[in-house]
């Protein structure tokens, strides 16, 4: 299981970074902030890593378009933040959270895991497997993304898709009145170079203030946990 993830990783970072432009931080521009939403889940799953494909070691993957999306977190003095937690959440392939009050519950994809943390490395960069996200009820196609320190909230945001047409009359999207801050969130989804599957590659980097946000509301959620290697039989 290790050896496939630091496969996929390294694969998805060399994607990135052919396929997508610089950092779009070069003015260092902070993130627009976004809210969090209902949905964050008020019951973690058991796993909880970076490939939100994969449940522990089940061999079922979650149905959708397989993305990789990469990243890296920058400081507004465009220092990378290393060791740093990225969460990320979203509906499945049928719109739906894991949260447990979620509507249609009924219909949520079992080998979806909904949410998963990354840690950053020394050059700030995260990556995550995941699907790419779908419209669900009146929102446009968007995935959840925050960055603690600790247990300090450093930012919540969202990142939505380029292309998606509900974009236009989003609420929460167009809340930001500045176009530039908002195309800030928008990301494209980049066909992956050498996929024989139809697999996606999107990149997403962030910068952030050193004033933490949502503190309160974050304290007692829990720090990354790394998957455990496959049990040998």
């Amino acid at each position: 299981m290790l050896n496939r993830r630091q496969m996929i990783q390294h694969t998805a970072f060399t994607a990135a970074a052919m396929t997508t432009p610089g950092l779009f931080a070069e003015e260092l521009t902070q993130t627009a902030r976004q809210t969090e939403g209902p949905f964050y889940p008020n019951k973690l799953p058991l796993d909880t890593d970076n490939d939100l494909l994969i449940i522990n070691n089940s061999i079922t993957p979650a149905v959708g378009n397989v993305t990789h999306l990469t990243g890296r977190i920058l400081s507004v003095s465009g220092e990378p933040i290393r060791n740093a937690i990225v969460e990320i959440w979203q509906v499945d392939n049928n719109g739906i959270y894991i949260h447990t009050e979620a509507p249609n519950r009924g219909k949520l994809d079992g080998n979806f895991q909904g949410f998963g943390r990354f840690l950053t490395n020394s050059k700030g960069e995260y990556y995550f497997r995941t699907i790419k996200p779908v419209q669900y009820g009146p929102r446009t196609s968007h995935i959840h993304l925050a960055v603690k320190q600790g247990s300090k909230r450093m930012l919540t945001t969202q990142i939505y898709t380029k292309g998606d047409a509900r974009n236009k009359r989003d609420r929460i999207l167009n809340s930001i009145s500045d176009a530039k801050f908002r195309e800030m969130l928008i990301v494209e989804y980049k066909p992956l170079a050498g996929s024989r599957t139809g697999e996606l590659a999107a990149n997403f980097d962030v910068v952030i203030g050193a004033t933490p946000e949502d503190q309160k509301q974050d304290e007692g959620r829990n720090g990354p946990r790394r998957r455990r290697p496959a049990r040998r039989r």
